[in-house]
């Protein structure tokens, strides 16, 4: 099993892997002394990659300190210490993996801008969860998005999982509610809510957050509440102002990051955990149901290198 996702993993992110760990590679091998070229040559590459400016150069001063501290004289340990680099940067300090799901009640809000891949992760996560013997709901709250229900209800076919749904233009809110009711109702495990997206009216959108925040913390105080940002990893930089723009008007527990295999900016994971101190979560390295990963920094680094 662990060797079929690290595949997946590394495959997804091929694009990535051309794009930084080759670069990498060939800087390293060309240079034959630890010097300030070889630093400035690296911190291009990873700027290129989408890590942003100023994570980059925190990942060079880091990667200077640990050569420094091991004491290491030849280049080819530094690919090494760059890899060791990366896993403590993509590390939350507390274990998170811990503390997503809860014995109990759970409920998700799920947040992100229109064509990020957000009802798919939530089809995806719902497959996921059922196939570890979970009892999932969906609730179909973002009715202002044409479409969005009926996605959402394909979804909750597919992956075998009861929906709470009303008509196109419905107030989110009251759909919230009505799942609320209907998870105490039949002993849900996890509550996944599909909400709107609509960055450009960020007022609407905060009013709107806020109201089925509110119903839920009324409503279902006994539940362990997270809200989860999609963002479109091909996007690169404009994933990380938009992750920026979304915690402007919510508090975000975690990233759910899709299309990774679709891009040669992966780099863009590091830079979003640096810049927003919020981990990412979930993955997506494919189109399958079972392409949506959780997130694992060690492995997320072995496999790009």
């Amino acid at each position: 099993m662990f060797g079929g996702i690290f595949d997946k993993l590394k495959s997804g992110l091929s694009k990535t892997k051309n794009s930084l760990t080759d670069k990498v590679n060939e800087v390293l091998k060309l240079s034959v002394v630890i010097d300030d070229d070889m630093y400035d040559e690296l911190e291009e590459i990873l700027i290129t990659a989408d890590i942003g400016m100023d994570t980059s150069m925190e990942i060079i001063d880091r990667l200077k300190a640990k050569i420094k501290e091991k004491k290491i004289k030849e280049v080819s340990l530094v690919n090494d210490c760059l890899k060791e680099v990366l896993v403590e940067m993509l590390t939350p300090e507390k274990n998170e993996e811990e503390e997503l799901i809860k014995e109990g009640k759970n409920v998700f809000l799920i947040i992100g801008v229109n064509g990020v891949g957000k009802t798919t992760s939530i089809g995806k996560l719902s497959s996921k969860y059922k196939g570890e013997g979970k009892k999932v709901l969906l609730a179909a709250a973002d009715t202002f998005r044409a479409g969005a229900i009926e996605q959402l209800d394909i979804w909750s076919k597919r992956s075998g999982v009861d929906i709470i749904k009303q008509q196109e233009g419905a107030d989110p809110a009251a759909v919230v509610y009505d799942a609320i009711q209907a998870a105490k109702a039949r002993n849900a495990d996890i509550l996944l809510c599909d909400t709107a997206g609509r960055l450009h009216n960020k007022k609407n959108l905060m009013d709107e957050l806020s109201k089925i925040n509110r119903i839920i913390d009324r409503e279902y105080l006994e539940a362990n509440k997270k809200t989860f940002l999609v963002l479109d990893a091909t996007t690169g930089q404009n994933a990380v102002i938009q992750a920026k723009q979304f915690k402007e008007i919510c508090n975000i527990d975690g990233i759910i990051l899709t299309k990774l295999d679709g891009t040669a900016k992966g780099g863009v994971v590091i830079s979003i955990f640096k810049e927003l101190n919020i981990p990412v979560q979930f993955i997506g390295v494919g189109e399958g149901i079972e392409d949506l990963q959780k997130f694992d920094a060690k492995m997320f680094v072995d496999a790009l290198f």
